[in-house]
């Protein structure tokens, strides 16, 4: 059986991330949220999605072997990639009979059918209803990381081959509950306590002296913790970052970097990212109430049903040296911040200068500076990409 996994018409919820990205493609806990769905029920080796039509040419450019809004043959299994995945979401999906369409609420969770078609027609197939929960914001995603995070560590990770080895002047509390892949690096001083959840440093890692990582924590490929780093439970560092200072709940997707001091705690941030130094963020109210934050869809902020949430940021994304972010702040794709005054509420895709005086980024200089940054990773910043770029550039709020 061939598995599909699909974004509905929640993508906007989870924008500035997925204005340039499937739902299925954000991170949570080790892997990204389509990766695990894969995983679990899928017993074939090809990637099948359905995505918004904006997205197709660069996920053709970027993944030319997956099947994209494509005819798939045989039986199939359609998922919603904003799924939670539990014992519970795993059992009723397995359960589902052919020729019959899973709802949670007014949510669309599965489809289950034997046709040619690249969308089942949902009027002839029957309902059954189930109690699936489904992620419906980056808040969402912040706050079931440190779940994520040991559910996939069991999942993926406990039994399979561990390189790691104690080294001469590395501090480890918990070692069973530690795995490390061949060719990460450990210099005198690191601390690595895995007594409250799992700690997984990914393939050729490099953790600088003193750091300090307390689990659960998942650290990806090629990253790079800095000297004196301090990382809290509940973070997820995607391949190819930069991290030092204080780290707490927060979610890195890839290729951004916060090497500096400075505190970031329950946050979102995509790829990108670059984080000047002292750049700190509130992830906790004075008045320990309930976080709000801006909703592309809402165009006005929305409760977050937690009293802890920093901040989200799009890809290409910049700040100056000694910014401050609020409590539950939303900065777009392409913005360049810079400045003492508090960064606040909502800052617009493609915005330029200090928080109370933004201006447009010029598109041009947005390009430039993006193409020089992927140049630095040996990676290309290519024409579809800079449409797409374009086309969220012209829909700038």
């Amino acid at each position: 059986m061939q598995t599909i996994i699909f974004d509905d018409a929640s993508r906007s919820n989870f924008f500035p991330l997925t204005l340039n990205r499937s739902i299925g493609d954000l991170r949570c806990g080790i892997t990204k949220l389509r990766q695990r769905l894969e995983h679990i029920f899928s017993d074939t080796d090809t990637t099948c999605v359905i995505i918004d039509d904006s997205l197709v040419p660069l996920y053709k450019e970027h993944h030319p072997t997956w099947i994209i809004n494509s005819l798939v043959n045989g039986e199939k299994l359609y998922l919603n990639s904003r799924i939670i995945v539990t014992v519970e979401a795993i059992a009723q999906i397995k359960d589902l009979p052919m020729g019959y369409c899973l709802y949670s609420g007014n949510d669309l969770v599965a489809i289950k059918v034997n046709d040619s078609s690249a969308w089942p027609d949902l009027l002839k197939l029957k309902k059954k209803l189930g109690n699936i929960r489904l992620y419906d914001s980056l808040a969402d995603l912040i706050q079931d990381n440190s779940r994520s995070l040991v559910r996939d560590y069991h999942l993926h990770f406990y039994d399979g081959d561990n390189y790691f080895e104690t080294e001469p002047g590395v501090t480890v509390l918990h070692p069973y509950n530690i795995w490390v892949a061949e060719g990460a690096e450990f210099s005198p001083g690191v601390v690595l306590d895995a007594s409250e959840g799992p700690i997984i440093i990914d393939t050729s890692v490099r953790i600088m002296a003193n750091a300090v990582i307390c689990g659960p924590v998942y650290i990806g490929k090629k990253s790079v913790i800095k000297i004196g780093a301090k990382i809290y439970g509940g973070t997820s560092i995607g391949p190819v970052c930069k991290v030092g200072g204080e780290l707490e709940g927060t979610i890195f997707q890839a290729y951004s970097n916060k090497q500096h001091d400075g505190f970031l705690g329950h946050s979102y941030i995509g790829e990108w990212v670059n984080l000047g130094a002292d750049t700190n963020n509130s992830d906790l109210k004075n008045t320990y109430k309930n976080v709000a934050f801006y909703s592309y869809p809402h165009k006005t902020k929305i409760d977050s049903s937690t009293q802890f949430l920093g901040c989200m940021i799009g890809d290409h994304s910049k700040t100056g040296i000694g910014c401050s972010i609020n409590t539950g702040t939303v900065i777009g794709i392409g913005c360049n911040l810079y400045g003492p005054n508090l960064i606040r509420d909502f800052v617009p895709d493609f915005s330029w200068g200090q928080a109370d005086e933004l201006d447009k980024h010029r598109f041009s200089a947005f390009c430039e500076t993006a193409a020089i940054v992927k140049q630095r990773r040996k990676l290309i910043f290519t024409d579809t990409e800079r449409e797409l770029y374009h086309q969220i550039y012209n829909m700038r709020l």
